[in-house]
């Protein structure tokens, strides 16, 4: 696993639940409390017992885990980066939506060795879209449903959001476009700082 997906976990435990609670996670699984270093490769077992050991001790499903990270990789102020990346995605959320087939490649411009999933939105009606997920990283999709909803709120849009149940019709979400212009979005300029 690419230690930049170790470290966001990391990041994610200390930045929100604090440094103690990231050592009970990393004693948990194991796991140098000193944590991952971004560029290396780290043995996927060491993701899975992180994943879990942060479960367990946050009492939270790892679905859920995965989704309050997708939520801080978008939303907090440390990584207003990531925000930004997304957002030269389109004016609108719908814009968002039909770009995400490009993300995974425009991840690699950044970080050419972080490989993510294919994702491709199949449009299912005008206001109803089904975001296929490739199997890679087992868990992509919850990480999707946490920074969908962030970039909704982001957009202004209004949306449900929903992800079938394991072994249901494959690796996706599931969106349903309520509302595009619902409310003000966060301002947005192409000039970073501005």
């Amino acid at each position: 696993m690419h230690g930049l997906i170790n470290r966001s976990i990391q990041m994610f435990i200390r930045d929100t639940y604090g440094a103690g609670v990231w050592r009970d996670v990393a004693q948990e699984a194991d796991i140098d409390p000193a944590g991952f270093e971004a560029m290396l490769s780290y043995d996927d077992g060491q993701t899975w017992a992180l994943l879990e050991a942060a479960s367990q001790t946050l009492g939270r499903s790892p679905d859920c885990v995965l989704e309050d990270l997708g939520t801080y990789l978008v939303s907090h102020p440390g990584l207003e980066p990531v925000r930004r990346l997304l957002r030269f995605g389109g004016a609108s959320f719908v814009d968002f939506l039909h770009s995400l087939d490009e993300l995974p490649d425009r991840v690699r411009l950044a970080v050419p060795q972080l490989d993510l999933p294919q994702l491709e939105l199949v449009p299912v009606d005008e206001a109803c879209f089904r975001l296929e997920c490739g199997r890679r990283l087992p868990g992509f999709a919850h990480v999707l449903v946490g920074l969908l909803r962030t970039m909704a709120d982001d957009y202004g849009a209004l949306v449900l959001l929903d992800r079938p149940a394991p072994g249901q019709d494959g690796d996706h979400v599931c969106i349903r476009l309520i509302d595009n212009g619902f409310a003000a979005g966060r301002s947005f300029q192409l000039a970073a700082g501005g």
